[in-house]
């Protein structure tokens, strides 16, 4: 082998040693992890909540009862913001938003395209552990060790020191607005509350909380309609709380509905 091949090798097998290496850290459960794109994840530690809606406090749906207690058996990691589409177009080479902005969440990508997205940033970043978020996964983040209708209290006037929502997006710039310049939540997660729909892992199920497991539930085993949460910039506060369950056809796209990603470190 020639100088020249052996420096490329070198730099090949550099590049796999770094990236390998950094998985291995993440393995290390650290409390926050930044990969090649520029995604930022936050470490949600293994715990047990109250899943779904107190009707004792506040109006639900009937998908949202009843309220149950669930087991997140396993720590993982999730985006400290929506995916943006300055790191939708750093994977796919194209931005599909309506709402054009670097930093605005990347919208008008149905649950399907997601999963095209996962497979190429998984192979970017030669893992296998990219993933939506199951529903349970997300309202245990959301909540971040609370029970309120929303995560800083049950004060729907709050609600816009915290999300984009249909009453501070303004009736002529109504829109999605960059991620992060909301307060966060206690673990640090931005934009839970509002800005776009975050679609999730799970078929949705209108009777699921009826049976659902109490560890680790992942949905119903197949369906018409994936599940969404989190409202978006032109929901009302009652949209916008924990346990409100959205959904929509996988392959359906819309300006006000995107994705945040989980990544499992075990």
């Amino acid at each position: 082998m020639d100088l020249k091949k052996k420096g490329i090798f070198f730099v090949f097998c550099l590049s796999v040693f770094t990236i390998v290496s950094g998985l291995s850290s993440v393995g290390a459960a650290e409390k926050s992890y930044t990969n090649s794109i520029g995604m930022e994840f936050t470490l949600i530690p293994s715990g047990s909540f109250s899943m779904g809606a107190d009707k004792n406090f506040e109006e639900a749906s009937d998908d949202e009862i009843p309220q149950h207690r669930v087991n997140i058996s396993k720590q993982f990691y999730l985006g400290k913001y929506e995916v943006t589409q300055a790191q939708w177009t750093a994977v796919m080479g194209s931005n599909p938003s309506k709402f054009k902005g670097r930093l605005n969440p990347v919208e008008q990508v149905s649950w399907n395209d997601v999963q095209v997205f996962i497979t190429h940033l998984n192979q970017k970043e030669w893992t296998t552990k990219y993933r939506l978020p199951t529903e349970a996964e997300w309202e245990y983040a959301a909540r971040s060790s609370t029970t309120s209708p929303w995560f800083f209290g049950d004060d729907a006037g709050q609600l816009g020191r915290y999300a984009w929502y249909a009453d501070n997006s303004g009736e002529t710039a109504q829109r999605s607005r960059p991620v992060g310049q909301k307060e966060p939540n206690a673990w640090g997660l931005y934009d839970m509350h509002g800005n776009v729909w975050e679609w999730v892992q799970d078929w949705y199920g209108e009777r699921y909380y009826n049976n659902s497991p109490p560890v680790d539930p992942g949905g119903p085993p197949s369906g018409s309609f994936r599940a969404k949460r989190g409202g978006s910039w032109d929901s009302n506060a009652a949209y916008c709380r924990l346990a409100y369950r959205g959904n929509n056809l996988p392959d359906r796209r819309f300006v006000n509905l995107g994705f945040r990603l989980a990544f499992s470190p075990e």
